[in-house]
């Protein structure tokens, strides 16, 4: 099982993937810079947290014409598995690779702390390894974390069970209060329709290990494997 961690100018979580794949999991991991198109030989490929291109524009809005996004999205119409973590998630929905935008949090700041999260479906490749409608506690670090997509799109998300992660309070009612930047339906993670994208605002790469507090993001890690695996 080979990982590709994507590197654009200004990614700063590369290394906090790398680790997380390579020395938490024992995975075969490498970099590939934004300038490269060869996916040749990857099964996963992750596109992590940062301020690719210093968020001009907006998020992910120049990250998406890097030339290594032809190669990403052509893995992924072959069913290759892509993980977007924070700016990741952003450069997704900017290449099309998922619907919706991230837009700036409701109360115009950056946010960095932990988030409760309730698991809305746990039968796709990147949540299996969760149990369904579980309480995880997970890292969030953003200020364009405000997901939003049309009450179309919305009903299609929720009718095809495509919402992995939710807000929620420490019981998991997924409340307003709940909500830390306003994302429409306390949106944290989305799959595309074939179930091989996912975009995750949370970042599970920094909550693998209990040293760090809780390990709530292993399972998905674990799940990724498990799918990989047959």
């Amino acid at each position: 099982m080979k990982f590709g961690i994507i590197v654009f100018p200004g990614s700063n979580c590369d290394h906090d993937c790398y680790h997380a794949v390579k020395h938490v999991f024992n995975k075969e991991a490498r970099y590939i810079w934004h300038k490269e198109t060869s996916l040749e030989g990857l099964d996963c490929l992750i596109l992590p947290g940062g301020f690719s291109y210093g968020d001009y524009l907006r998020t992910g809005a120049i990250a998406r014409f890097s030339p290594v996004m032809s190669a990403v999205a052509g893995f992924a119409k072959k069913g290759g598995l892509v993980l977007g973590i924070c700016n990741g998630f952003q450069i997704l929905t900017e290449a099309g690779l998922l619907p919706g935008v991230l837009m700036r949090n409701k109360g115009l700041k950056f946010i960095c702390k932990r988030a409760w999260l309730k698991v809305g479906n746990n039968s796709t490749v990147f949540s299996s390894a969760y149990e369904a409608g579980a309480v995880v506690n997970i890292p969030i670090a953003h200020a364009d974390g405000n997901y939003f997509a049309d009450a179309d799109t919305m009903k299609r998300l929720e009718d095809e069970n495509r919402i992995i992660f939710r807000y929620c309070d420490k019981e998991g009612n997924t409340t307003p209060d709940a909500n830390p930047n306003g994302s429409c339906g306390n949106v944290a993670a989305i799959v595309n329709a074939s179930g091989n994208v996912m975009g995750t605002m949370p970042h599970p790469e920094r909550a693998c290990e209990d040293i760090l507090g809780r390990a709530d993001g292993r399972a998905v890690f674990e799940s990724i494997l498990r799918g990989l695996a047959g």
